[in-house]
């Protein structure tokens, strides 16, 4: 078992949906980089300046699974503005004790802090 959540514009909570901010790229990648080694749980698996992806793990615990959290970047060159959709994956586990939504909500939520 386990489970999925990613932003998305139709999501109630402003929180949970895509973060839009007028700034370049490469400073919203910096806050989200730093962002995901100063959480707590949260390391940084893989990164992709060229893609603008950023791979991370979130631990988990004893029934709630660790979490594949993938943050996209989209932005256009050499204008400031600059999207982040974050998508959070796990798997095994006790069905329905996957905390995805929770570990985007954790993440976007700060990030809207930062950057916003």
């Amino acid at each position: 078992m386990g489970g999925s959540f990613a932003t998305d514009d139709a999501e109630k909570n402003p929180d949970l949906r895509p973060v839009r901010v007028p700034q370049r790229f490469e400073e919203v990648w910096d806050e989200a980089r730093n962002l995901a080694t100063e959480l707590p749980g949260w390391r940084i698996l893989a990164e992709d300046l060229a893609g603008k992806v950023l791979v991370c793990e979130r631990s988990g615990s004893f029934l709630a699974p660790a979490s594949k959290v993938t943050i996209r970047f989209e932005s256009p060159a050499g204008i400031p503005s600059t999207t982040v959709n974050v998508r959070s994956e796990s798997s095994g586990g006790l069905p329905g004790w996957a905390r995805d939504r929770a570990r985007v909500l954790e993440f976007t939520k700060l990030l809207h802090r930062r950057v916003g």
